[in-house]
């Protein structure tokens, strides 16, 4: 068996796969800036196998779970626990490419690759990885968001939106037109309070952008993305604040332990970092807008990450 194990955001885990065939290197790529030979708790830890699909049709589904465009069975097992199917999206040629099945903590989860073909390899343990971190680490003041995050002058600024609204594109507008910036994570960064701080750290999650990068930052600013005819931006109140970032957060609604993490940690969240509403067009006017109205103006103190 090989074992592997890997840091993100301050948290440990460990992939084992159970089959000499199995090689991490290929199997999740965007880990290896990840990769830690560091001793401690682990957050988590999975077995890796090969093999047929096991069978939860005598299981109860109680969800599905939307991640990166494709929609996975969610079903309760017998012991309290949860199992996944995890299919690829339909304009990939959809169809299951992975199986999990996890404690109710998610400490301890098994995935099984349905298929020999290695993209469908890569995407179903990478999901299931993805899922099992967000998870585990629902109660360790952690929140894995659907996000570009910019980093300006040690700050890092993050923006959501659904998917096709162009957070990307505004992003991608702070790296050409504000001096100092550069991109943190694309599409799932981490975000992490530690004591008084909010803190936001990349991920080898990053949707089509491979933006794979083991740093962290101070959180400056959450911002939500609106496609408008002209730009316009305004902060959010608290209530407005909790309302725009949870959809934005990986959570399971039917699992109290999970959601009450997730809901305990934003609004936490919202205490520390001001959040905003950005109506904009994809230009650089409305990236000199969301840069003047929230970049902060003083250097962070240095915190390790």
């Amino acid at each position: 068996m090989k074992h592997n194990r890997y840091k993100v955001a301050g948290h440990l885990f460990e992939v084992v796969c159970t089959q000499d065939q199995l090689d991490t290197t290929q199997l999740i790529p965007s880990f290896s800036p990840f990769v830690s030979d560091e001793e401690g708790e682990l957050l988590f830890s999975m077995d890796v196998s090969e093999g047929p699909a096991p069978d939860f049709s005598q299981q109860d589904e109680i969800g599905q779970f939307d991640c990166g465009g494709a929609n996975h069975g969610v079903y309760a097992t017998s012991d309290g626990g949860y199992a996944f199917e995890i299919s690829l999206p339909d304009v990939f040629g959809g169809g299951l490419s992975c199986s999990m099945e996890a404690h109710d903590d998610f400490r301890h989860c098994r995935a099984t690759l349905t298929s020999h073909d290695l993209h469908r390899q890569q995407f179903g343990l990478n999901n299931a990885l993805m899922m099992a971190f967000a998870f585990a680490a629902a109660t360790q003041q952690t929140l894995l968001v659907h996000a570009s995050v910019i980093r300006n002058a040690g700050y890092g600024y993050l923006f959501t939106a659904p998917s096709g609204t162009g957070k990307s594109t505004h992003t991608h507008l702070w790296y050409k037109h504000i001096p100092g910036s550069d991109l943190m994570n694309d599409d799932n960064p981490v975000v992490r309070i530690i004591g008084d701080e909010a803190r936001i750290y990349g991920s080898p999650w990053s949707g089509k952008t491979p933006c794979y990068r083991n740093i962290s930052a101070p959180i400056g600013a959450i911002t939500r993305i609106e496609q408008r005819p002209y730009n316009e931006m305004r902060r959010f109140s608290p209530v407005e604040a909790f309302a725009a970032l949870l959809p934005a957060v990986s959570s399971m609604k039917w699992d109290r332990r999970v959601y009450n993490g997730i809901s305990g940690c934003i609004a936490r969240l919202i205490g520390i970092v001001p959040v905003y509403w950005l109506g904009c067009l994809p230009d650089e006017a409305a990236a000199q807008l969301s840069y003047s109205t929230i970049a902060v103006k003083k250097s962070p103190e240095q915190t390790p990450s």
